[in-house]
């Protein structure tokens, strides 16, 4: 049963490797990465995690029984009770609940652990996978923007309700 834990120094290796066997799976849904967060991953990955230290923002990996990172669910933008959620599950692990568990969770870190009491979230028009995710997590959808000629769903959360 994977399960979710907070992003470790240790889990670099297996968060690198689901990055790289999902790159186009990605890239067919939102911006990719970049060749240059691949080559300086090492480094990024410990500059986050000296950013979630200082609670600028929350990141988690789902982990399976073997140590595979099979997704990831961040918080970023964490100030004045508020923060953005941003999620992706590997194209292997799609279609199985997995994103709905995760973001269940996260969101009840969010506000339990974290103090948080709002999420915003947003998602390309045709991810119609990812609006469910938000909408069966309680999120409100609350307007529309274009983001690199693409149409994004901006959503909210209240955690209080």
């Amino acid at each position: 049963m994977p399960q979710l834990q907070r992003l470790r120094l240790d889990h670099g290796p297996a968060l690198l490797a689901f990055e790289r066997e999902n790159r186009a799976y990605f890239a067919a849904s939102i911006p990719d990465r970049g060749d240059e967060y691949f080559a300086e991953f090492d480094a990024r990955h410990t500059a986050l995690l000296a950013e979630q230290a200082a609670g600028l923002l929350h990141f988690h990996v789902l982990v399976d029984d073997e140590g595979n990172v099979l997704g990831r669910v961040n918080l970023i933008d964490v100030a004045d009770g508020s923060a953005e959620l941003g999620y992706r599950i590997a194209k292997s692990a799609s279609g199985q609940g997995l994103a709905t568990t995760a973001v269940h969770e996260v969101c009840a870190l969010a506000a339990t652990e974290y103090g948080l009491t709002t999420l915003r979230a947003a998602t390309n028009l045709d991810n119609i996978g990812s609006q469910k995710v938000l909408t069966r997590n309680g999120f409100v959808l609350t307007g529309e923007t274009v983001v690199d000629d693409r149409p994004e769903l901006h959503y909210t959360r209240n955690l209080a309700d």
